[in-house]
């Protein structure tokens, strides 16, 4: 028998954004957090980067700002970018408070405008910005937070629990747009079960996995960008997609990111024939910055219809490669491949969603009472590139930000009444289990071959017209088919595909990583490309 919850917050996505959220909240308030899967499934506990932050009196805010501004491919938003780098320092201190180990640093002092931990930096950023814990930032972070919500008995910590939909004002027939809570699969006993809640928040990552080539994990399936859509959100710069260029190729390897070091050690991109092809891409050949490096890896796999290209450091002395990379060597060592001898098969991988849900600075949707922070919100603070750790930053600004607005609101705002069950008396148990794994599948493939890096209009018209078959597909069999997480994702996926391929083709130039054949210059103006469902 499906149940019937009520709580004062509803938090769907149990990373970053969504404990730190459910933490600035107060203690009297009852909070659900939900995870699709185990608690830790998400990216944050992945990310092994750091937080970039204005943490060490010789950096300044503008300096930052400007940073962000000049990785974004002129499409980042300054007033949300300025909102996200002058709350850094306050989330970093919040953060501290909370337990996170961030490694410290034994050599700082206080009369040379030092910071007491250790402080690195990374890619675009002009000042050492980035506070990590080892090179396990997001496992530290995670757990740390994890542990506090444990210990707040208002916070119910709610695993295999899978959003089916949204529940609006609208969509039952009422006046007003409310979001009033979510339909929800409980995956251990089979049934949908319904939350309502005053206010609703999703906090439920990006949608890396659309692609056949991912660092993501396996949940990163734009399942609130899909219901927020068809909640009546607009979506924003969804053609956008951060990839890291080297990928471990391999059946067994799921995703291995090859680190970019080697390459700043002399390592070489090579085609299957051992032809070298940077140097017909860029001056700098291998030292080129990744956005580059990825699209000439995807052009070149593209052009000759191969699987692969392969990153070989095999011409520098053993000891040297042992020493300087002893991760990367054991991990592919693993798989059979010695890369003291042998080149490593790679491909680039999706990594970071630079579009979402179009939101304010508090966090709010086009829906009253729908939130949407973390990588599934479009705030402006992501242009066509992503700039190296402000998105775990953007986790807790925001996080903290919602929070606010939602106590804010309090007062104002009563918990919804009689919502109706979700409709299970049509429900067929079918045998197409492996369909919709195959449909999968070819979802992932035909993203990636026509709608990846390099793209023309050709390509993404072909991807247009696959993807609206799958979905008219999923519409007509799978309408009464019994609801699983599987079938959730794909639905999702495949929304969010849509909205990928209509934003690309919007986008009548190249910008950022991305590049298109028919549209090689970059337009004078940047713009934002901003879908709107119909209501």
């Amino acid at each position: 028998m499906s149940q019937q919850f009520q709580h004062d917050v509803l938090v769907i996505g149990s990373g970053a954004a969504g404990l730190s959220l459910a933490l600035n909240l107060p203690s009297h308030l009852r909070i659900a957090v939900l995870s699709k899967g185990d608690l830790a499934n998400g990216s944050t506990f992945w990310a092994q980067g750091g937080v970039a932050a204005v943490l060490d009196d010789t950096d300044t805010v503008q300096s930052h700002v400007e940073d962000t501004l000049n990785a974004g491919g002129g499409l980042c938003n300054e007033a949300a970018v300025r909102f996200t780098v002058e709350h850094s320092r306050e989330a970093i201190q919040w953060l501290i408070e909370q337990g996170v180990p961030f490694t410290r640093d034994e050599h700082y002092s206080v009369d040379d405008g030092g910071f007491e931990f250790h402080l690195t930096r990374e890619g675009g950023h002009s000042h050492r910005r980035i506070i990590h814990a080892a090179d396990a930032t997001g496992a530290a972070i995670f757990t740390t937070l994890l542990a506090q919500a444990r210990q707040r008995p208002n916070i119910e910590l709610l695993e295999q629990r899978v959003a089916v939909d949204l529940i609006t004002e609208r969509r039952l027939g009422l006046p007003g747009d409310r979001c009033l809570g979510a339909y929800v699969l409980n995956r251990n006993t089979g049934e949908v079960d319904t939350y309502g809640a005053r206010f609703t928040v999703l906090a439920t990552g990006g949608a890396a996995k659309v692609y056949l080539y991912t660092s993501n994990p396996d949940g990163a399936c734009g399942d609130g960008i899909a219901m927020a859509w068809r909640a009546g959100c607009r979506v924003a710069n969804l053609e956008f997609n951060q990839f890291h260029p080297t990928c471990l190729y391999h059946p067994q390897a799921k995703s291995f990111l090859i680190t970019e070091a080697l390459r700043g050690e002399g390592a070489l991109l090579r085609l299957p024939n051992g032809e070298r092809f940077m140097p017909r891409f860029d001056p700098r050949e291998e030292l080129a910055p990744r956005d580059i490096v990825a699209r000439a890896i995807d052009h070149e796999m593209k052009r000759l219809g191969v699987d692969c290209v392969y990153l070989d450091i095999t011409h520098k002395p053993a000891d040297f490669i042992k020493s300087h990379f002893p991760t990367v060597y054991e991990r592919c060592l693993t798989f059979g491949i010695d890369i003291t001898r042998q080149p490593i098969p790679v491909v680039p991988a999706a990594h970071y969603t630079c579009g979402g849900v179009m939101v304010d600075d508090r966090g709010h949707t086009d829906v009253p009472g729908l939130y949407a922070i973390g990588e599934t919100s479009f705030t402006g603070l992501h242009g066509a590139n992503r700039m190296a750790s402000n998105s775990l930053l953007e986790c807790f600004v925001y996080g903290r930000a919602a929070a606010a607005d939602i106590q804010a609101h309090l007062d104002e705002i009563g918990m919804p009444s009689a919502l109706p069950c979700w409709d299970a008396s049509q429900v067929t148990d079918s045998d197409e289990d492996v369909i919709i794994a195959h449909n999968w599948d070819e979802l992932r493939r035909f993203m990636w071959d026509y709608v990846g890096i390099v793209r023309t209009s050709k390509r993404l018209q072909r991807a247009e017209h696959r993807i609206r078959l799958l979905l008219d597909e999923i519409d007509e069999f799978y309408s009464n088919y019994r609801v699983s997480r599987d079938l959730i994702e794909l639905r999702n996926l495949a929304q969010v595909a849509e909205l990928m391929i209509r934003s690309a083709m919007q986008r009548k130039e190249s910008r950022g990583l991305h590049y298109t054949l028919d549209y090689p210059a970059m337009l004078p103006e940047a713009k934002d490309t901003i879908l709107k469902p119909d209501k």
